[in-house]
């Protein structure tokens, strides 16, 4: 009896191993390998397609690192990083709106530079077309559009060029104001406006649109943006990575092609 009780007990332990299998690991160490860092970029308006394109070259030499753009004018954005926003980097198209992150304690100046430059231009509707040759042709127009000036770079050098032309008197009634620059441009390309002033960059890549002038630069600011790292950035490693990364022959090789002009040359 006391036999047949071992053998049941053996069996029984025998049971037990057989069916105690190590804890399943591998999901645990697939979520570690899969896992990431999120990047969010807050960049103006007109910098969308240019880094979109970066994004793609970025992404594939850092997989680890994944961006999200905040697109929009740089004013807004500026004001949304004062308030709290979560943001990495900040790539704006205007110097002051830059500098007024690095005075409230936002951005260290060692940490930003001046990236790229950009210039203004008049533009017309190609479906729509009228007899506007120059900015002193804006006289003569029922409608024109350019960004709030306030809160939208290049609403604020597109003012100050009319300004420094004489015409914003006399065509100020007649300015329909745009929340950025892409919405100008939309105003432009759909006919809702006769005329609207843009960066160079936005009117290169629209076929909506036809470039009737380039402002001259003596009549405005210059257009220079600056790129910097947020020093609320939770993940500043990799904020700089991608800050270095933009200085790269690669991205400003892109950033060319679209129109903008080189400023670390």
């Amino acid at each position: 009896m006391k036999k047949l009780l071992s053998i049941i007990y053996l069996c029984t332990l025998l049971l037990f191993a057989c069916s105690t299998e190590e804890p399943d690991t591998s999901s645990e160490q697939e979520d570690a390998d899969s896992s990431g860092v999120e990047l969010t970029i807050s960049a103006a308006a007109s910098l969308s397609d240019a880094l979109t394109e970066i994004q793609a070259s970025f992404e594939e030499e850092y997989p680890h690192i994944q961006l999200l753009f905040n697109f929009g004018s740089s004013g807004t954005l500026q004001q949304q990083i004062s308030q709290g926003a979560p943001a990495d980097l900040f790539f704006s198209a205007a110097e002051d709106k830059f500098h007024d992150l690095i005075e409230e304690g936002l951005i260290n100046e060692e940490n930003g530079i001046d990236l790229v430059g950009n210039s203004i231009v008049l533009v017309t509707p190609t479906e729509y077309p009228n007899k506007m040759e120059g900015f002193s042709d804006l006289t003569k127009a029922e409608s024109i559009s350019i960004g709030t000036p306030e809160s939208v770079p290049a609403g604020k050098y597109a003012k100050e060029s009319l300004e420094n032309l004489n015409i914003w008197s006399t065509i100020k009634d007649k300015v329909v104001f745009a929340k950025d620059v892409r919405q100008v441009l939309t105003y432009v390309e759909t006919g809702n406006v006769e005329a609207g002033i843009v960066y160079h960059t936005d009117a290169l890549i629209s076929d909506k649109v036809n470039i009737v002038e380039l402002a001259d630069s003596d009549t405005h600011a210059p257009v220079i943006y600056p790129v910097g790292v947020i020093n609320t950035s939770t993940n500043s490693d990799e904020a700089f990575i991608f800050y270095e990364y933009l200085q790269t022959d690669a991205a400003l090789e892109i950033l060319e092609s679209y129109g903008f002009s080189n400023l670390l040359n």
